[in-house]
């Protein structure tokens, strides 16, 4: 079972909750999506699989899902909910090294951090899928801060997300000198998996943590 924890960004106390699973070599600061919080089923079923790869998560709540608001906060709030939310992790369990991210805009928030200044102790930052642009209407200028960001960054991108077309992805991330890009066939932005694919949505999570704990482990 998850630990429940609060910390507080900007004056505003935030809930967290940390799984540790035995034999932790790793921590991830795992940011939650635009429109659901740190308990969506799929960041829960991230975390555990997480665990059995023996990586530790961190989960928190940006102030807007906290408050239960719909519409998210200022950027400025969010990043200083990102570096307070790695402090916290980093107090909570010191010995272990740290990477950050998160699912979508949690992610993208990161990184976003991360080119103003710094996030103390972070080695690298995971993306569960980087939203590069609303569906439907192709974009690259959700990525042009990611060349101040300039520590490792590993892309988990499904070839049926509509939110990262990867005809654009592609030459952006190889633009960068420290990022990879992990295709993950047939999935979708939420990491789902048709039935005809003959592919389960587990197998996908699997992949997701074994990419993840194998790239974590490497920095």
């Amino acid at each position: 079972m998850p630990r429940e924890l609060t910390f507080t960004a900007a004056g505003e106390p935030l809930d967290a909750l940390l799984l540790r699973p035995a034999g932790a070599r790793l921590l991830y600061v795992l940011a939650h999506g635009a429109g659901a919080g740190m308990r969506h089923s799929f960041l829960e079923s991230v975390a555990e699989t997480l665990g059995k790869e023996c990586v530790a998560t961190f989960r928190y709540q940006f102030p807007y899902m906290q408050a239960g608001r719909r519409r998210p906060d200022a950027p400025a709030t969010l990043h200083a909910a990102v570096r307070a939310a790695v402090a916290a992790a980093r107090e909570a369990a010191p010995d272990l090294p740290l990477i950050a991210g998160g699912k979508s805009f949690g992610g993208r928030m990161t990184t976003q951090a991360q080119a103003e200044a710094p996030l103390p102790s972070v080695r690298g930052i995971a993306l569960l899928g980087f939203p590069l642009h609303p569906a439907g209407t192709p974009s690259v200028k959700r990525a042009e801060h990611l060349p101040r960001v300039t520590i490792p960054l590993l892309f988990l991108q499904g070839t049926r997300d509509e939110l990262a077309d990867l005809t654009l992805l592609r030459p952006i991330v190889d633009e960068l000198p420290r990022a990879h890009l992990r295709i993950i066939e047939g999935a979708d932005h939420s990491f789902h998996v048709l039935k005809r694919s003959g592919r389960a949505d587990a197998e996908v999570l699997r992949e997701l943590a074994h990419a993840v704990a194998e790239w974590g482990s490497g920095l």
